[in-house]
């Protein structure tokens, strides 16, 4: 198969991200983009000097001549897109969070599986350089049988002048940030039982919760927290890192501020650097998360191109996506959810 070409819809602010990674990855570019706001479509097309312009993703399947869609819209249209895609039996990325809600997120499943068609949602966070160093060492078995995880993400980072709608949604940290936390949790621990969440909203400049608190029961026996924040201030602002702690019945793995990754086996203790590489376009502190949008977009080619399956595939996706749905169901009720019975 020779070089793969995708179409971009949504030229909006991670888009940005995107695009550069796309010039990066090989075997795959960038053929055309569409976009319902004018200015943003002028200046991603002339950045990245993409001539095949449109406002209406209609128009843009109708023309065809890519083999791949990227869908880096918001949420309240990727059902009608990824629907749009597998009637044209065009394989789809859509960002997340993936659907509006967890039924339309399986609707979309079961279309593009209809069609025959991949699909991968954008979860790049298990693609960060520090995340797939942890789960390396887990795989090694240098710690043993793991059976307790912590997966931290604490900041005081201003998210809303960038993307001021996030401020705006009932719903925040845990769809927006959390879903990323939580399906680390289960890329490292694997997948999870039951969950009991709880949440706060400490900034009354937003309408969503700002602080999320989740236990999970694994199904391997392990029992995981994730905790994530936009409201803890901090000596040292740690944006955009994922802290790690797991405890294994070996010894220990610690991935703590600044990339630094501790771990303690039987045959003693290791420290290494499990920093990120700053690629040519990006800048810290946000280089952590470019990078993984680079590694995913070339899984995602690499994948096209073998017809092997994402590791983010639309249906791996569903599990992540009902931990997100399940841990504002035990927040508002108080109760422990059976993540089993939501999936059915």
């Amino acid at each position: 198969m020779g070089e793969l070409k995708g179409a971009l819809i949504g030229c909006g602010f991670f888009a940005v991200n995107q695009m550069h990674a796309w010039k990066d990855v090989k075997g795959a570019r960038i053929v055309a983009i569409c976009d319902r706001e004018p200015e943003r479509l002028k200046i991603v097309g002339d950045q990245f000097g993409i001539e095949r312009r449109y406002s209406d993703a209609a128009a843009l399947f109708s023309d065809g001549g890519f083999d791949f869609i990227d869908i880096a819209t918001t949420v309240q249209s990727h059902r009608a897109l990824v629907e749009m895609a597998a009637t044209h039996k065009i394989p789809a990325i859509c960002q997340k969070p993936f659907a509006k809600s967890l039924s339309d997120a399986k609707a979309m499943v079961r279309t593009c599986e209809n069609a025959g068609i991949p699909l991968m949602v954008h979860e790049n966070f298990r693609w960060q350089t520090p995340i797939q160093a942890v789960k390396a060492v887990l795989e090694s078995g240098a710690i043993g049988e793991p059976f307790w995880g912590r997966f931290s993400f604490r900041s005081g980072f201003d998210v809303f002048s960038g993307q001021p709608y996030l401020a705006e949604g009932e719903r925040f940290i845990i769809e927006d940030l959390g879903i990323h936390t939580l399906d680390i949790a289960r890329f490292i621990l694997g997948d999870v039982a039951t969950l009991t969440a709880r949440t706060k909203r400490v900034n009354p400049k937003i309408k969503g919760e700002d602080v999320a608190t989740i236990l999970l029961d694994h199904q391997n026996g392990a029992t995981s927290i994730v905790d994530v924040s936009y409201a803890t201030k901090l000596a040292t602002e740690p944006f955009p890192e994922t802290l790690i702690e797991i405890d294994g019945t070996q010894g220990t793995i610690r991935l703590s501020q600044g990339y630094r990754l501790e771990v303690a086996s039987p045959n003693g203790t290791t420290i290494s650097d499990a920093s990120p590489q700053l690629l040519s376009w990006a800048s810290r502190p946000w280089h952590n998360i470019q990078e993984s949008v680079l590694a995913i977009q070339q899984h995602w080619t690499d994948r096209l191109a073998s017809g092997g399956e994402t590791s983010t595939s639309g249906a791996d996706n569903l599990k992540t996506f009902a931990l997100v749905e399940a841990a504002y169901q035990s927040a508002a009720d108080g109760r422990t959810v059976d993540i089993g019975a939501m999936l059915r």
